[in-house]
């Protein structure tokens, strides 16, 4: 399956909180705030995570990136698989 066409959704081990200016994510393991792996997202990384429903293609997401930030269709692509692969190998998002 091509990537633009796959749909992520949240995974239940990541808590997100927007604080401030700052969009943070922490990971949960066994109902405990992981401290030491606090992920802070820039604004288009915040604006991907927030439109991430499992429910979206990354096609969907990728549009609507365009719309609200100044980026080419190509480096929106790139921009956006490069996030989701990060937030994969962090297990922030799963497949699905």
């Amino acid at each position: 399956m091509d990537f633009i066409e796959k749909i992520y959704k949240k995974s239940d081990s990541i808590v997100s909180r927007k604080i401030a200016d700052e969009f943070i994510l922490v990971p949960i393991r066994q109902n405990v705030g992981d401290m030491e792996s606090i992920y802070t997202l820039n604004e288009t990384a915040a604006r991907i995570w927030e439109l991430i429903d499992g429910g979206t293609k990354v096609r969907k997401i990728k549009e609507k990136i365009i719309e609200e930030f100044e980026v080419t269709p190509e480096e929106a692509e790139k921009d956006i698989i490069e996030h989701l692969q990060q937030l994969e190998g962090i297990k922030a998002i799963v497949e699905g």
